[in-house]
């Protein structure tokens, strides 16, 4: 960008983004974030009877997904609100700490509590989650992603500031194809100042598709085989295809 002085024509860059060290205030204040998911799990604990609990872990296979559904689901209908508050507050912890698994938590609600319910909880659970790192990322965020992707932060950056007039189109976009990770779209948005509204409406609709295809297939655990089973060539071309059209009018605007 060019602005006059005097005579003279002088290049103006645009702002640079800094590195910031983490403060004191910001490392205790994510670690009051986590106490307090802490303290929540183990009130959920405590209220559910006596029993051998040791299933119960994040499940990083199958495997682990069909053991874990196969003891909850005896606890469901008798513990309800416990086994939901549960459910929620493992899934927000996950995504605000970028902890990987969700999409296994994804298939456990469809196994739990059917396509419609499980649907409207793991859309919940996702944004209520991605809004938390959201927040998080912009008092601690900084060095994490200038540190782990910074030459991605400078490409979203870019693209933020060439479809600022239609951000919403862009968030979108993202959310409904894989161009980039969820997880980095939470943490990076603040940073590269993309509003927190839009990014709840990008987040809040953009993940439907997606649950929906994952939920559904968790009705049919016991039928899957890896987590490639989850999507074949229709589902895929289904969210690219809402995706472009998502997009669209962003890339008309350029035009």
């Amino acid at each position: 960008m060019e602005e006059k002085e005097g005579n003279r024509n002088v290049v103006v860059e645009p702002p640079e983004l800094k590195v910031v060290g983490l403060r004191f205030w910001e490392a205790a204040t994510a670690s009051s974030v986590v106490l307090v998911f802490v303290l929540v799990l183990l009130s959920v604990y405590l209220t559910m009877p006596d029993s051998d609990y040791s299933f119960l872990k994040l499940p990083r296979t199958l495997e682990d997904l069909q053991v874990l559904r196969g003891h909850l689901e005896n606890y469901t209908s008798d513990y309800t609100a416990q086994v939901l508050l549960g459910y929620c507050v493992v899934y927000i912890f996950m995504q605000t700490f970028m902890i990987p698994g969700t999409v296994f938590m994804s298939l456990l609600a469809g196994a739990l509590f059917g396509v419609y319910r499980g649907v409207a909880l793991v859309v919940f659970n996702a944004t209520a989650g991605a809004s938390s790192c959201f927040f998080l990322s912009k008092l601690i965020g900084r060095p994490l992603v200038f540190s782990l992707w910074p030459d991605r932060l400078k490409f979203f950056q870019d693209q933020v500031a060439k479809r600022r007039k239609r951000l919403l189109n862009y968030m979108l976009f993202l959310r409904l194809t894989p161009t980039l990770p969820n997880t980095f779209i939470n943490v990076a948005s603040p940073i590269v100042d993309v509003p927190y509204h839009t990014f709840f409406l990008g987040t809040v609709i953009g993940l439907i598709p997606a649950a929906y295809v994952t939920v559904k297939a968790g009705l049919a655990l016991g039928e899957l085989q890896s987590l490639r089973d989850l999507y074949d060539f229709n589902s895929i071309a289904t969210l690219f295809l809402i995706g472009v059209v998502s997009v669209t009018p962003t890339l008309i605007t350029k035009s």
